[in-house]
């Protein structure tokens, strides 16, 4: 192996410590994850304000991270088309735009669970 050439990280906390790395750099260069969390952050309070029932909870916390998760692989995604694709390129813009569009598509499914979830505890059935 190249003296140049770093080795991946092998223990569980040096893989857990590369993990918060990447999440961190996601909410610091992302502003769309920031209004994620945001939006999370706002509808976790509201949920313990109108005290939601644990099965309630399993929904509301699936939604959240789904949309968390989907927009931090977006980040990766665009991350690594930039690198192999520096210049403009219609199919990397594709790409883009289709890693995009999962993370629209499931901010539509948690807005549907939020619906779902949060009309009965409002007075709607």
């Amino acid at each position: 192996m190249p003296e140049n050439q770093k080795l991946k990280p092998t223990g569980f906390v040096q893989s857990c410590k590369g993990a918060c790395r990447g999440i961190a750099y996601s909410f610091q260069t992302e502003k769309h994850l920031r209004f994620h969390f945001y939006v999370a952050f706002i509808v976790v309070a509201f949920g313990l304000y109108i005290g939601l029932a644990r099965e309630d909870w399993l929904f509301v916390i699936y939604a959240i991270g789904s949309v968390i998760v989907a927009e931090i692989f977006n980040t990766a995604l665009e991350r690594n088309i930039d690198l192999t694709q520096p210049t403009y390129h219609p199919l990397a813009g594709i790409a883009k735009d289709i890693a995009s569009g999962a993370v629209l598509i499931t901010a539509i499914q948690a807005v549907i669970i939020g619906i779902l979830v949060f009309s009965p505890y409002l007075g709607y059935k």
